[in-house]
């Protein structure tokens, strides 16, 4: 997600509890899915923000080698790897810089995009920093740009990605719930807490909607992340981190190999 405007707001392991997790047929496709290239595309929950250990040729992107996307190409081996994904990235930022290694020869396309054009940071700098209701009608703000707007940004990105990689299998991860509810927690109140997850979820169902209408896979994280979430005592989440402000509500490394991860192999 975007991170100058928040300011202003082993693999292994988690591999086969994946594999044991999803069966037979996981494990057949996740066989086939090394055929042909993978390109990991989108924003900073596919590049790794927040999860250490960046590539340093990768710069602001911040692409990180316990990525969710890296993990899988070193367990899979594809033909090729192409990581183009990037911290801060909007639909425009996937169409126009990160399509170029598409081709007819890619296999397997991992995306996450949607959360920073709906205004991700801004909602969690106004809700950390202002009223309940400043941050309900933050929110709302933003509940009407995903209804409105944003529907027809995901099928230009997707549909671009299917021109280009036309023998692709596509899966599109969506996003964690940030908090668990119903517990004593320091920081936001509880119906700040609530109307984000509700937010989440929403953004959710627009993209799982748009993913399917393109015949692309969904994949959920939010089943993985339950239990792991901020409030929860074991979280993978960040919370607001005021010492490296960019890494706060981004996935922790084991919220890559154990949150994202799993969902990518139980679907590629």
């Amino acid at each position: 997600m975007r991170r100058s405007r928040l300011v202003a707001f082993v693999g292994s392991l988690f591999l086969a509890a994946g594999t044991a997790l999803t069966g037979a047929a996981t494990a057949q496709a996740s066989s086939l899915a090394p055929t042909g290239g993978y390109a990991a595309l989108g924003d900073s929950y596919s590049s790794g923000v927040g999860a250490g250990s960046y590539i340093s040729s990768s710069g602001d992107c911040k692409r990180s080698t316990k990525a969710y996307p890296y993990l899988w190409a070193a367990a899979h081996s594809p033909s090729t790897f192409d990581f183009t994904a990037c911290s801060g990235a909007r639909t425009g930022d996937v169409l126009s810089g990160q399509l170029g290694p598409l081709s007819s020869a890619t296999g397997l396309v991992s995306l996450s995009v949607g959360g920073n054009d709906a205004g991700f940071a801004d909602v969690m700098t106004t809700c950390v920093t202002q009223s309940d209701s400043a941050c309900v009608s933050r929110i709302n703000t933003a509940r009407a740009y995903v209804d409105s707007t944003l529907p027809g940004k995901l099928d230009s990105v997707y549909s671009a990605i299917r021109s280009k990689a036309p023998n692709a299998h596509v899966v599109v991860l969506g996003y964690p719930r940030f908090y668990k509810l119903g517990t004593t927690c320091l920081g936001l109140s509880e119906a700040k807490r609530k109307a984000i997850n509700d937010a989440s979820d929403h953004l959710n169902t627009a993209i799982a909607k748009r993913a399917a209408n393109h015949g692309f896979t969904f994949g959920d994280v939010r089943p993985a992340f339950t239990g792991h979430e901020i409030c929860s005592g074991n979280s993978w989440l960040h919370s607001v981190n005021w010492l490296n402000i960019g890494e706060s509500y981004h996935p922790k490394a084991p919220g890559q190999s154990g949150g994202y991860l799993p969902v990518l192999n139980a679907n590629d």
